[in-house]
């Protein structure tokens, strides 16, 4: 056997091996894990340039798998930080500091404001007067799904008054008086797509070429310093394809990508040929083009998630999917004959129900198959639903984060008591035998792993307060194997990555204390000391 060039020794390695749970000792030589075993079996494997990491007791871990991270957009130090701005008080505050600092003709650009923020009411762009002299502001909320303009930012994009529109979104219009409220909803939808994006680039700075490729390198920055080896960016356009080509000619992938292509119901034949050449193109295990994903419907707050009952908060109508069942059912069984799986984005009940309608609606018309289709966040779906994800084989790509107190008061006020019994449902759907991939949405929660993990087994806010239906917390091996094996399988990776298994690839992470000691108060405080991807160490923290 030759020499190890990394031997990663004195740690408790929670493999996720099933054979082999725990061990002492990881060796890693040409890309792989050469060795799992006990301190004892080091020496043997050591030659004279053999690097040794003491882990002084900490976890070692596969490298973790963000299952949904979107890693283009990120977040950018340049725009004003709205996330935990509580008060309408507090946002205006804050991006009134921003304006004072910026050139007359700049945007205001904003990120992470929460509808939870305004007592049941959506701002508008009156409630931004006179705070950013003049400039216009552009403002998204924390889930990317809205954008806050101001009278200004109206003006430029040219629907201030009754009429017109945006590529980029839907403006939302006064009822009664038809102008606009300043609020843009579907812009994770459509302000995110290719047609979107080509309306936005040449007027706001924040979607210059240059602005999003730094987002992306300090996303990636961010992934390795949390231990992430592999992440899934779940919607691009084929557009945005050059920024991870780019990163890598440049050696800045320091993780692995799998990318997911956005289609919208008016995506046409043409596009989807070349989502089929840009797989062709980029499909190793550094740089793949690995599915397409799909809206259902939206997100809870601004009632654009779609349900079987009225909302509980005005206005009451249900929401309204973004395709109608048989032509989902028609886009998701095209694309298994093409040869990709479905991330579906779904939340309300109706629109989890559809998604999973329109899987059941493919498998009956093509060949059967290993799919690994996809429904993502799966925030309130109706308990009758639960099983099918199993009898279906579909993975639910749940964010834990989602489900935390602290995020969640407009949420919850929306839904209202009877459906929010039924939120994030991890352990109902986990005893139900679904496949759970777990993820983060950056930059919609925080990127790390272990805060997921951490909220995965309490369902509390970051400082312990507030955890509400704990019935649904996860165990320390579920949420584990939620960003590892279970992650990995989401991509078909899983004889590849996501366990400590000699011969797979020696993506792994070690943390500055064992998890299995006190695993919720481990991962809140724990520290990322080392991430090594395909055996080179990508992070030590010094």
């Amino acid at each position: 056997m030759a020499a190890a060039e990394l031997i990663v020794r004195n740690g408790r390695a929670l493999t996720m091996d099933r054979d082999r749970p725990v061990a002492e000792m990881v060796a890693v030589a040409g890309g792989q894990i050469l060795a799992v075993g006990a301190d004892r079996d080091a020496p043997a494997l050591a030659g004279p340039s053999t690097v040794v990491v003491d882990a002084r007791g900490g976890s070692i871990l596969p490298g973790f798998v963000d299952a949904h991270n979107h890693a283009r957009l990120g977040s950018d130090d340049e725009d004003v930080d709205l996330a935990g701005a509580g008060t309408l008080e507090v946002i205006r505050q804050r991006v009134a500091d921003a304006a004072d600092r910026l050139p007359p003709a700049s945007w205001v650009v904003g990120e992470g404001w929460n509808p939870s923020a305004f007592y049941g009411r959506l701002p508008g762009a009156e409630d931004l007067d006179g705070c950013t002299g003049g400039r216009p502001a552009f403002l998204l909320s924390y889930d990317v799904h809205m954008v806050w303009l101001n009278r200004e930012a109206l003006a430029r994009f040219g629907i201030e008054g009754r009429d017109g529109g945006v590529a980029f979104g839907t403006v939302v219009r006064d009822p009664e008086t038809g102008t606009a409220t300043g609020i843009v909803r579907d812009f994770a939808v459509l302000g995110l797509s290719r047609r979107g994006l080509a309306a936005l680039e040449p007027l706001v700075p924040h979607y210059g070429r240059e602005r999003q490729y730094r987002r992306l390198l300090a996303s990636l920055d961010r992934a390795r310093r949390a231990g992430i080896t592999t992440l899934v960016e779940p919607q691009n356009s084929v557009d945005d394809l050059w920024l991870y080509e780019r990163a890598r000619s440049e050696g800045r992938l320091s993780c692995r990508i799998v990318c997911a292509l956005l289609c919208l119901p008016d995506t046409t034949a043409d596009e989807l040929a070349a989502f089929g050449q840009a797989r062709q193109r980029l499909h190793d295990d550094e740089l793949a083009v690995g599915a397409v994903k799909l809206y259902a419907d939206d997100v809870v707050e601004p009632h654009t998630a779609a349900f079987f009952e009225p909302y509980a908060t005005p206005p009451t109508e249900p929401g309204a999917p973004f395709w109608e069942a048989k032509a989902l059912t028609d886009r998701v069984a095209e694309l298994e004959r093409l040869g990709f799986p479905a991330f579906i984005h779904a939340t309300g009940d109706l629109g989890i129900h559809l998604a999973l309608d329109a899987i059941a609606g493919a498998r009956d018309r093509n060949r059967p198959g290993d799919r690994r289709h996809q429904v993502v966040h799966v925030e309130c779906p109706l308990t009758a639903d639960i099983p099918r994800f199993r009898e279906l084989g579909v993975t639910a790509c749940l964010q834990p984060r989602h489900a935390a107190p602290d995020l969640t008061g407009a949420w919850r006020a929306a839904v209202g008591p009877e459906r929010e019994r039924r939120a994030w449902p991890l352990r109902s759907l986990q005893r139900a035998g679904a496949r759970l991939a777990l993820a983060s949405d950056w930059n919609v929660a925080e990127m790390e792993p272990l805060i997921g993990i951490y909220s995965a087994l309490t369902r509390a806010a970051l400082d312990g307060s507030g955890a509400w239906l704990e019935e649904e917390t996860l165990d320390l091996e579920a949420a584990l194997r939620g960003y590892t094996v279970g992650a990995a399988a989401s991509v078909f990776a899983e004889d590849r990555r996501g366990q400590l298994i000699a011969g797979r690839q020696a993506d792994l992470v070690v943390l500055s204390d064992d998890l299995s000691r006190d695993p919720a108060g481990v991962a809140r405080h724990a520290q990322v000391v080392l991430t090594v991807r395909g055996g080179e160490i990508v992070h030590r923290l010094q």
